[in-house]
């Protein structure tokens, strides 16, 4: 990856997260990492959809629902996710 392709994690927060076909998930509100290697694991949502909240998506120890890192494919204007990753 080079450095012009990396994203700091400021870079995305308050992204809406959207699936390919156009779907809404929320918001990115925070993003959980791997400490000792920097990976990125999952994205926690804010302000989530209703669409988002009758996935059955995991949830941290606050009730926020989280999308796995690897389901994303694209970050630019929105984060894009792939849904089959995720269901």
């Amino acid at each position: 990856m080079s450095e012009e392709d990396k994203k700091y994690s400021k870079q995305i927060m308050s992204k809406t997260v959207v699936t390919k076909s156009g779907k809404r998930f929320g918001e990115v509100g925070n993003i959980s990492f791997e400490t000792r290697t920097g990976e990125l694991i999952q994205i926690i949502l804010k302000n989530p959809t209703s669409y988002a909240e009758g996935l059955e998506l995991e949830k941290d120890n606050k009730g926020n629902l989280m999308v796995p890192f690897s389901a994303v494919i694209a970050i630019g204007d929105f984060v894009v996710v792939s849904e089959e990753d995720i269901i």
